[in-house]
């Protein structure tokens, strides 16, 4: 193909281009002269109840929308707290057939080293459980008495060096993520 048959070929897909946007127009420009003829004027009043009208719709549908969100996310939280503890009980599980085990085989062991290690292995297990769950003990005993992790049983006579402390503990209190999951019972000294 020669250069002019190129040229020619370009005007004429120019020519045919252009008569296609020109007809394209002219059905736009008839399409919206006969919207404009269809369209009657309406009054500022019967504007404004066609502006509320609409203004409504829009609010009840946000309303619903709204209230569609609201009852999925309580059901979601619902869900969320009575499944949060699932993992700790998987896990808890484990220690319970340790346990099921352990009084199996004491029924007919008379080693009782045999016996008190299992139970350490046990008492082990569930404790790192405990750790990997992020629950970790108080060390009271010796420390100055603190309402925010201790509560107090008695008080009990003591030197001038436990005045104010923890001398013994009754029962061993326990931190969750560095919060108070369980105060610690102690004995203070007087």
């Amino acid at each position: 193909m020669g250069r002019k048959d190129r040229q020619e070929a370009a005007e004429q897909e120019k020519h045919t281009a252009d008569e296609i946007n020109n007809s394209a127009e002219q059905a736009v420009d008839t399409q919206n002269e006969s919207n404009q003829e269809e369209v009657p004027e309406l009054s500022v009043e019967e504007q404004l109840e066609n502006k509320i009208t609409g203004l409504n719709d829009k609010y009840l549908r946000l309303y619903s929308d709204f209230e569609n969100f609201r009852k999925r996310t309580i059901k979601e939280k619902g869900d969320l707290i009575s499944n949060a503890s699932e993992g700790v009980v998987k896990d808890m599980l484990a220690v319970l057939d340790d346990f099921e085990r352990a009084i199996e085989n004491n029924q007919t062991s008379d080693d009782a080293d045999a016996i008190k290690q299992g139970f350490q292995l046990i008492y082990n297990k569930f404790t790192n459980i405990l750790v990997a769950k992020g629950v970790k003990a108080m060390d009271s005993k010796g420390q100055t008495f603190d309402i925010d992790h201790h509560e107090a049983i008695t008080n009990i006579p003591a030197d001038k060096k436990m005045k104010g402390k923890v001398v013994d503990v009754v029962e061993k209190g326990y931190f969750l993520n560095d919060k108070v999951l369980r105060y610690a019972k102690v004995v203070v000294g007087q």
